[in-house]
């Protein structure tokens, strides 16, 4: 089981962004201390991010990203990142960055940065929710089924993550079908005041959760008995200003699923009920055997 938890975590996943510059507008990034053999999508969307936000001047923030998971990356292996600046205007910049590993691409994603302007505002209200104190932690939720952690309990864990309701690591058939899944979440310590990291920090967050959106529309779960997932890709909108290391309510639902595939949509509202960010996903869901081939 890892150790790293709280703001060892934290530091860990700061390190992780922390990418080198290798030559003009190339960098490379490390996996965590501990991980699974298949890299974690929200890692790898982080990090680009981070590579194209370093070739950005300080006045433009991003304000959407749309990425593609194309093949699955080895956590053994650092990854390289190679970053396009399409455009440079008067108000906005584009960048595209490809991921790569041993020559191939596991991920590339195009990025957009914004001045800000003054102009309408309006936004969706935060829906009512017990506040994140009132909420047990995914590890309290299943102290009962410690085998149901899963990667949870071997990965360094930066992001306090509290589902209002039961999440997609309960035991099969222990979790009732719910059309909208609703999950407080945080960084689990404290971190640097540079804007770049909270949205990259909230991207790496946004991957954690959204997929299992898809299996609550069913009442289904992760694992044995349930299903095994990955992503396909990934869009994120940021909206209004927020720290990752305040509270946050990530509001999910999944408007549709067929052909093995599900989608997922999500809001973030900050503790204020400011609406601060919106996502959505594609996944690939397959159903996975109550007992792993070759057990008896």
């Amino acid at each position: 089981m890892s150790n790293l938890v709280g703001q060892d975590a934290v530091d860990d996943l700061l390190r992780v962004l922390d990418l080198e510059h290798i030559d003009g507008d190339i960098y490379r990034g490390a996996g965590p201390q501990v991980a699974p053999q298949r890299v974690f999508g929200g890692q790898v969307a982080g990090q680009a991010l981070v590579a194209a936000g370093r070739t950005m001047s300080a006045d433009r923030h991003v304000h959407s990203l749309h990425g593609y998971f194309v093949r699955p990356g080895d956590s053994t292996l650092p990854i390289v990142y190679e970053v396009e600046r399409i455009r440079d205007g008067r108000s906005f910049s584009v960048r595209r960055v490809v991921a790569r590993q041993q020559g191939k691409t596991i991920f590339f994603m195009s990025a957009s940065f914004h001045i800000g302007e003054s102009g309408l505002e309006h936004a969706d209200e935060m829906p009512a929710v017990p506040p994140p104190d009132e909420v047990p932690t995914l590890a309290k939720r299943l102290a009962d089924t410690p085998d149901r952690l899963g990667i949870w309990a071997r990965t360094p864990r930066p992001i306090d993550v509290r589902y209002i309701g039961e999440s997609g690591f309960a035991r099969s058939g222990a979790r009732p079908a719910h059309p909208e899944q609703r999950v407080w979440m945080k960084v689990d310590g404290k971190l640097p005041d540079d804007p770049l990291i909270h949205v990259c920090v909230l991207t790496y967050a946004s991957d954690l959760t959204l997929l299992d959106t898809v299996l609550n529309n069913h009442g289904e779960v992760w694992g044995p008995g349930g299903y095994l997932g990955t992503s396909l890709d990934h869009a994120l909108w940021f909206h209004r200003s927020f720290r990752a290391d305040d509270w946050f309510l990530y509001d999910s639902v999944s408007p549709s699923a067929s052909a093995g595939r599900g989608l997922a949509t999500g809001r973030f509202f900050a503790a204020d009920g400011r609406h601060i960010a919106s996502a959505v996903q594609e996944g690939l869901l397959r159903a996975m055997p109550s007992v792993p081939p070759g057990v008896p």
